[in-house]
């Protein structure tokens, strides 16, 4: 439910970050210089000095994201998200707005399915840094979460629900999850009913209960030393609750457990949009599984590589049936979903949902050719160093490995592991992870036949 309260799942691999490219001053094929430890709050820090620009990203996640919404109060995590931030100790929601705006500093904070936090850029400079870092504290660690304000910011996310629930895409998404996850946190949905449920009492208590000083990953890229970065993530963390949480707070089951929960199926909804919205997949892969990259080639040659990829060649230049089509797989700390997309006229639905599943089912029994892995391979190593160019996308890397526990080397090796991928890998990874009798169809428009 990412932030707009209706979506289940973390989108891509990488969040970007503010538009400023703070580029990683080094060469291509250096190792980055990503460290870790463990702060004496508690909280786990990931840190990476980047000198190019006079600025420092930051960011503090938390587990407490929507799948931790109590039954009835679906929405409770994105609305304690956004209500940091809008009211602090001593300060009111404009003060803490200005006193940002005055040091040239950029705060957020949000929700997703799987964590929720907060995130600043600041200039390093004093007396910027050390204003902005102190409002950040004061705002993180003291919030006054006030009725008013949230009875205004409830209004205005019933009345987006409401408007966003007569468009075809958010139809098609919310079938399509609780499609691929009865009984399961991503396939449950905020309504108007659980969002005017949620009461200032729950956040308070969502705050306390989730946002532990002691469960944080605290993500640095900047313009700081490493003396500076301890101090400051343990200064944002220290005064922070603290306690301990049941099983693994952001999930790890993994496919088998999750498709068999499910089942294949063709869901049918009737709308007036001039085109269908068709959708595709099941439960497929979760975050550091241990074939990821080999998906994500297969992928690239499916669905994930624009026009050279086969459903655009089928879909798109062999019968003109839609401008674009895809595919992807969307890791989360349970195993997120592969899916496949479309949008076509009503009267070529029964024919792009066709063409479609027999791509897919033709590639989880033939998988791809050597000539279309050697070209998956070059465009996604070629394509590597733009995930990486900015402190902003930097920064959403590293909080991804520290959140789910992946290797410090896990960007120096993303090259090297792409390489590894053959024909044989990538086929029988898809073929294990995409499974015919599980695919789910959704269609909002058009007929299916």
């Amino acid at each position: 439910m990412l932030s707009s309260k209706n979506k289940v799942f973390i989108r891509g691999l990488f969040a970007a970050g503010a538009t400023a490219a703070a580029v990683f001053a080094a060469p291509a094929n250096a190792a980055l210089p990503i460290e870790s430890w463990t702060a004496a709050s508690g909280a786990k820090v990931m840190f990476m000095r980047a000198e190019a620009l006079p600025m420092l990203d930051v960011r503090v996640d938390f587990p407490a994201g929507s799948r931790a919404d109590p039954k009835g109060k679906e929405g409770l995590a994105s609305a304690t998200g956004d209500m940091i931030g809008r009211g602090a100790e001593g300060l009111s929601e404009n003060d803490i707005a200005d006193g940002f705006a005055d040091t040239g500093a950029q705060f957020s904070g949000g929700a997703s399915s799987d964590s929720a936090g907060v995130q600043l850029r600041t200039l390093t400079s004093e007396p910027e840094f050390s204003k902005a870092i102190s409002l950040m504290k004061t705002v993180l660690q003291k919030p006054v979460f006030n009725a008013d304000i949230l009875a205004r910011e409830t209004a205005r996310s019933v009345a987006g629900l409401k408007e966003a629930l007569t468009k075809p895409d958010t139809l098609a998404d919310r079938a399509f999850a609780t499609a691929l996850y009865p009984n399961h946190p991503y396939g449950t949905h905020t309504t108007e009913a659980s969002l005017n449920a949620i009461t200032v009492a729950d956040v308070e208590q969502f705050y306390k209960t989730r946002y532990l000083g002691n469960k944080a990953v605290v993500s640095l890229v900047g313009n700081i030393t490493r003396a500076q970065a301890e101090q400051l993530a343990n200064e944002l963390t220290a005064g922070l609750p603290k306690g301990e949480l049941q099983g693994n707070p952001l999930g790890g089951a993994d496919y088998q457990e999750l498709q068999a929960a499910m089942k294949g199926q063709t869901i049918q909804i009737d709308h007036p949009a001039a085109q269908s919205h068709i959708l595709m997949g099941l439960p497929a892969m979760r975050r550091g599984a241990p074939d990821y990259f080999d998906l994500l080639v297969a992928n690239h040659i499916l669905g994930g590589g624009g026009f050279v990829s086969r459903l655009m060649d089928e879909i798109r230049e062999k019968r003109g049936l839609a401008y674009s089509t895809y595919s992807y797989f969307m890791p989360a700390g349970d195993a997120g979903p592969f899916q496949a997309g479309v949008q076509t006229k009503k009267e070529s639905t029964a024919e792009a949902v066709q063409i479609m599943r027999r791509t897919i089912l033709d590639f989880i029994e033939k998988g791809p050719t050597q000539a279309e892995l050697n070209a998956a391979k070059q465009n996604l190593i070629g394509g590597f160093p733009l995930r990486i160019d900015s402190n902003g996308k930097l920064l959403g890397n590293i909080s991804m490995m520290g959140l789910h526990g992946l290797p410090l080397n896990y960007l120096d090796n993303w090259t090297a592991e792409i390489e590894k991928v053959t024909v044989q890998s990538a086929r029988e990874a898809f073929a294990r992870h995409v499974k015919a009798d599980k695919l789910v169809t959704v269609v909002v428009g058009g007929k299916v036949e």
